[in-house]
């Protein structure tokens, strides 16, 4: 028996072409009848020149209920830079889904297409690649970082309808400043507005405010907010719809503006991001938040650990120590978490413990400066580098501690910096997801600085 199937689909996001011609299939082999790259949905829209990490659904028919294995990557033409590859599965008998992993990063916006082939069955599967910039908007000619940051809002905020502004414009007020979370939960525990809800080009637009007040160093600023803010669609993979870079928000406390007080939060699971402006300045970056699940992971060929940096700088420091220096600096509480989360503003101790930094020496010394640097370099470049200057000044007050190994690879082992301003905590978790792995948990926040004082 012969089959010989010509389709041609056409839409906004997708384009596809699939053809079919075949002798009876084994039965042995996983076959279909029809492939539908027209209908196929994605996980994440896809920004020029950012890191990408989605799934691609692709509804089939004709499934035998055979297993297959994973595919081999497929890269992509039109818009170069990304590949696609099969996840094994087992085929329904009769309709059913596929699912391709999308890694790498666009080299430009336009369609990245991908030639699909399973079953007997060929199709072009397309991902829609935005601009990183909105309209004719340039904000690269203001002056200043906040200036930047306040084009690339009302950029963002053209691009919105009236609900959604009233959404991701808000009062500034404490309550709504210390409303933010490490969890899981999109808008049901942040403020703001989704991401999930916006479209291609508003989406675009909103991490162009991100990328504004965020660092430029590598797996540091807005490079590590866009590996975090990926790594839950590697979560979403394995444990479900619970888990999506489409949760996290981004909102404006206050009127953004060159001249007046107001506060940019963006974030999700395992990041929150609290910048607060004033008179043109940035005069808070903190309480800041990251976390990652997995802490390493592969697609394609590029291997991502956002916090590797923030681990090993740490676990640095802490291997400078001398014997005696390490029973100093060692704490008897055990920790599970990060003692200054969400809802523990303020809740700094009364005492400092741990090791004075002043005790140690010139070498040891940078390697306490060098395991804050990390924090700080995730707000814009300028401000990181005043307020580690601050921090540095403040060296002879401020104290290391930690908690149960020094070299930060089991659950429960800590680590912390407390100065006059400086707070930082990394910790050691069991993995929620991948349980068989510990995951990472990290605060800095600021004694007087935090919310810019409110």
């Amino acid at each position: 028996m012969k089959f010989s199937t010509l389709c041609v689909i056409l839409s906004v996001a997708f384009i596809v072409s699939c053809s079919k011609n075949e002798d009876t299939p084994s039965t042995t082999s996983a076959t279909i009848t029809a492939l539908s790259c027209g209908t196929a949905t994605f996980s994440a829209t896809s920004t020029s020149g950012t890191a990408y990490t989605g799934t691609a659904t692709i509804p089939y028919t004709g499934g035998n209920g055979i297993a297959y294995s994973a595919g081999s990557a497929i890269a992509s033409t039109g818009v170069t830079g990304l590949t696609a590859t099969l996840q094994a599965g087992t085929l329904a008998s009769g309709a059913g889904n596929l699912a391709y992993s999308i890694t790498g990063t666009p080299a430009s916006d336009g369609t990245a297409a991908f030639a699909i082939s399973f079953g007997g069955v060929s199709c072009s599967l397309a991902l829609t690649v935005a601009k990183t910039s909105t309209g004719t908007t340039d904000c690269s000619t203001a002056t200043t970082t906040v200036a930047k940051v306040v084009c690339a809002v009302e950029a963002f905020k053209a691009t919105l309808s009236a609900t959604q502004l009233s959404t991701v414009q808000l009062t500034l007020t404490k309550a709504n400043a210390i409303k933010w979370s490490n969890l899981p939960g999109g808008v049901s525990i942040r403020n703001g507005i989704e991401f999930s809800t916006l479209n291609a080009t508003q989406l675009a637009a909103a991490k162009a405010i991100i990328r504004a007040a965020s660092g430029t160093t590598a797996n540091e600023g807005y490079d590590e907010f866009s590996q975090i803010n990926a790594a839950d669609d590697v979560l979403g993979t394995k444990a479900g719809s619970g888990y999506s870079s489409g949760k996290y928000i981004i909102a404006f406390l206050g009127t953004p503006s060159v001249t007046g007080t107001w506060m940019l939060q963006f974030g999700g699971h395992h990041y929150a991001q609290n910048i607060t402006y004033n008179a043109g300045a940035v005069v808070s970056a903190t309480p800041s938040h990251q976390g990652i699940e997995p802490k390493t992971w592969t697609s394609g060929t590029t291997t991502y650990a956002p916090m590797a940096v923030e681990h090993d700088a740490m676990a640095a420091m802490l291997a400078s120590l001398s014997a005696a220096q390490l029973s100093i600096a060692k704490l008897s509480t055990t920790f599970s978490d990060v003692a200054l989360g969400p809802n523990k503003d303020g809740q700094f101790p009364a005492t400092k413990l741990g090791l004075a930094v002043s005790t140690l020496s010139d070498a040891q010394k940078l390697l306490v400066l060098a395991a804050m640097k990390p924090w700080t370099q995730d707000v814009d470049d300028a401000t990181g580098t005043a307020l580690l200057k601050i921090y540095e000044t403040e060296l002879s007050g401020t104290y290391i501690a930690y908690s149960g190994n020094a070299t930060l690879t089991n659950n429960a082992d800590y680590v912390r910096i407390d100065g006059p301003g400086v707070w930082v905590e990394f910790v050691c978790q069991s993995g929620v997801v991948y349980q068989n792995e510990i995951h990472y948990h990290s605060v800095y926040r600021d004694h007087t600085r935090d919310y810019n004082g409110l």
